[in-house]
């Protein structure tokens, strides 16, 4: 079977296709980037790796003035965030999203989420999956920023509201962990998708471009527009980036094992 990069895949589904750090694609996993609904594991890459080819660059700004972000997520510390040492944003990976939307008391998992004490941004995909037996459950992901220093959650959904009330729950229970309230608001100029398979692309877009063109370009004085109004997402284009970083980590590894 050849994707989308020309690359022959002869591995069973379970296979696994590349190992980054934490994450573990399958040919199952890579096979979505086809033209199928992206998986839990693809967005986890995404955000372990991000897209280093739109590295932000300080224009007239020390990066101490950055506003300062805590990156959990391995998307910033492996590839993009080496140069914000001061910053505080955390992404959280579809996982834990999934486990504090179902857990009824969020205060029996803090231990297991990142220390959100300094924490100024939080980044969420967010699935539709209500059965926790389900594993890859879910028709539709969504994109929840939360601005901690706000106290407001921006809801980014292709799909008109599809996934409001997912993005309500969540909202709810970061308040709780935080101990203040968080207000939500869904973003009515969110890009829309034109199929049915392309929710998780437009959250990875999206994600990376709320991340360096809007929070990481400004100062810990500015007021950021978290609108996407008018914003273009190539969705075709977005899977094919991901592919060819898929391709590009896997080469690396076989040439050090080699």
């Amino acid at each position: 079977m050849k994707l989308t990069s020309g690359v022959e895949i002869q591995l069973s589904p379970e296979n696994p296709y590349l190992s980054y750090h934490d994450v573990r694609l399958t040919k199952d996993d890579v096979d979505t980037l086809k033209d199928d609904w992206l998986t839990d594991n693809i967005i986890a890459f995404w955000e372990e790796y991000g897209g280093s080819l739109n590295r932000p660059r300080h224009q007239g700004s020390a990066p101490q003035e950055v506003s300062k972000l805590n990156h959990t997520s391995r998307y910033l510390e492996r590839e993009q965030l080496d140069q914000f040492p001061n910053s505080h944003i955390v992404l959280l990976r579809p996982s834990m999203s999934f486990m504090l939307m179902q857990t009824k008391d969020p205060m029996t998992i803090k231990d297991v989420l990142p220390d959100f004490s300094r924490t100024t941004h939080i980044f969420l995909p967010i699935n539709d999956c209500r059965n926790v037996e389900q594993a890859e459950g879910g028709s539709h992901w969504t994109l929840l920023l939360v601005s901690v220093v706000d106290g407001v959650a921006f809801h980014y959904d292709s799909l008109s509201v599809s996934n409001l009330e997912e993005a309500a729950v969540v909202t709810k229970q970061l308040g709780i962990l935080l101990g203040k309230r968080i207000k939500l608001v869904n973003q009515d100029d969110c890009p829309q998708q034109e199929n049915s398979t392309d929710c998780g692309v437009f959250v990875c877009i999206q994600m990376r471009h709320l991340l360096l063109k809007r929070l990481l370009q400004a100062t810990a004085k500015d007021k950021v527009s978290m609108s996407m109004a008018g914003k273009n997402v190539d969705a075709i284009g977005g899977r094919k980036e991901i592919l060819r970083l898929i391709e590009e980590r896997r080469k690396q590894g076989e040439k050090r094992r080699s």
